[in-house]
């Protein structure tokens, strides 16, 4: 059984912590753990050494790559999808990809950003669909819904006269209305629909050839023409695009005859909005969650998360409040779902806010964007031991490098210079440079930008190490290019 993670989506109503290039996936929202991780992890005990395939979004490679670096798990591959089209074709990539690892396995999907507080009880569902996969059938993973929700998905099924076995799907449904979904809550046998499948390679390909020909000649052309980059498998962007857009549900499940359903009880949350947060985090007597540096007073069934200063709450209740460096949003628990709402307005905008945090990471280590103003801009960067920015320059910007700690390989036009701590440097405009941590601590220092124009897009790139193109974000190179 080869493990699929879906790991594609933004995570909007997360905002100001889930951003485009830092998406809620990759955070640790309810641990030390990122949900990205805790999704891998999960596994272990009822996957053998799990090496999932992981379906991420172009720009976000090199954070799933460290991520499973970070708890010792090498992917059999990370699939880089060069547009969006939903899940059913990253399901389908992610189907011929493993039969090129094995003949016909067995494929578990799973969502990345889910949260179980019962991992016993979610292998034991696992297991449970095992039987029924390898006889062909397409498993789904219903969750047993514990009240009248409105923001999920809802499947249907047939109630067997053994509980525990797989029940043949009757009909999906669409988000309801709240009397609506009290009544599938009294039914009985209806679920909440997870996003979760097991089936073989093959039925879900075959599926997909029956109900979809035009997607299966998409994305098998471009897995043909894909590259192969390190542990990233690159998807060809003309046959992708070409795909049709369409989540597995209406592509595959709604249609098909094979569709079955394993009943899940696992304390299931998709941590979509920040009251399903607030429900998974640890609670204190007046019902508020809180992470950081908070004081309340009088305040309860709220919501709490600081980061970078004193957060203090006083006589009200039912508030979701969320600090991070650069942003502050205060909301009602009842209205966390209209947050994605939000977003969208800042995007309109044109707010840098929505994509990136104040500190950004990049494969070689981060940037901290500390000041800015007319004709400067400030930055504190972190290097890696071992890496090394691109070799780049920029038309209308001057760049002053002050080494804090550490040291620094600086290739500055046909010269190579090492700087050590209290050391700096001046790379004037349309000189070309790169910089390189040969040594074994951190590199830190602080970059100093100056000139009439300090846009992002002021850079031209000569060479890379990891394989960014000229253009490409969030993997930009240097740190004025975020």
């Amino acid at each position: 059984m080869i493990p699929v993670i879906l790991s594609g989506g933004f995570g909007s109503r997360l905002w100001p912590l889930s951003r485009t290039h830092r998406p809620k996936q990759f955070l640790g929202l309810t641990g030390p753990e990122t949900l990205f991780q805790a999704t891998v992890t999960r596994l272990i005990g009822l996957v053998d050494n799990p090496a999932p395939i992981v379906v991420a979004n172009q720009d976000h490679r090199f954070l799933a790559a460290d991520q499973c670096r970070k708890i010792g798990v090498r992917p059999s591959g990370i699939l880089l999808e060069p547009v969006a089209r939903s899940t059913a074709p990253a399901i389908l990539a992610a189907a011929l990809f493993a039969r090129t690892l094995e003949s016909d396995p067995l494929l578990l999907v799973l969502p990345s950003d889910h949260v179980f507080s019962d991992q016993e009880a979610f292998q034991k569902s696992i297991r449970g669909g095992i039987q029924a996969a390898e006889s062909g059938q397409l498993v789904t993973f219903g969750i047993q819904p514990q009240h009248a929700e409105t923001g999920y998905g809802y499947i249907r099924a047939e109630i067997p006269v053994d509980q525990d076995s797989a029940r043949k799907v009757i009909e999906f449904v669409e988000k309801p209305d709240l009397t609506t979904a009290q009544k599938y809550l009294r039914s009985g046998d209806f679920f909440w629909n997870s996003g979760m499948f097991l089936f073989r390679a093959s039925a879900y390909i075959e599926e997909i050839k029956r109900f979809n020909p035009q997607m299966l000649k998409a994305v098998e052309g471009s897995l043909k023409k894909a590259k192969n980059d390190m542990v990233f498998v690159r998807l060809e962007e003309a046959s992708y695009a070409a795909s049709p857009t369409d989540s597995v549900d209406y592509a595959v499940m709604e249609k098909t005859d094979k569709a079955v359903l394993i009943p899940l009880n696992a304390g299931w949350s998709d941590v979509g909005a920040w009251s399903s947060v607030w429900g998974v985090r640890q609670q204190d007597t007046h019902q508020n969650a809180v992470s950081g540096d908070v004081v309340l007073r009088d305040a309860s069934k709220c919501l709490v998360h600081a980061e970078h200063r004193l957060v203090t709450l006083l006589g009200v209740q039912d508030l979701v409040v969320v600090e991070t460096a650069d942003a502050v949003m205060i909301t009602k628990q009842s209205h966390s779902q209209k947050v994605k709402n939000l977003v969208e307005d800042l995007k309109k905008e044109s707010r840098a806010e929505v994509e990136n945090h104040r500190e950004v990471f990049r494969p070689w280590g981060s940037y901290d964007s500390i000041d800015r103003g007319p004709g400067y801009q400030v930055k504190r960067i972190s290097v890696k031991p071992g890496e090394r920015l691109s070799l780049q320059l920029h038309h209308h910007r001057a760049e002053h490098w002050v080494v804090v700690r550490g040291s620094a390989k600086v290739r500055l036009g046909e010269r190579e210079i090492v700087l050590q701590s209290n050391q700096s440097i001046y790379i004037p405009p349309r000189e070309r440079h790169s910089l390189e941590n040969p040594g074994p601590d951190v590199l830190e220092l602080i970059e100093v930008q100056t000139g009439g124009y300090l846009g992002e897009d002021d850079i031209v790139r000569f060479e890379d190490r990891y394989g960014r193109v000229e253009g490409s974000s969030p993997a930009g190179d240097m740190p004025g290019n975020n």
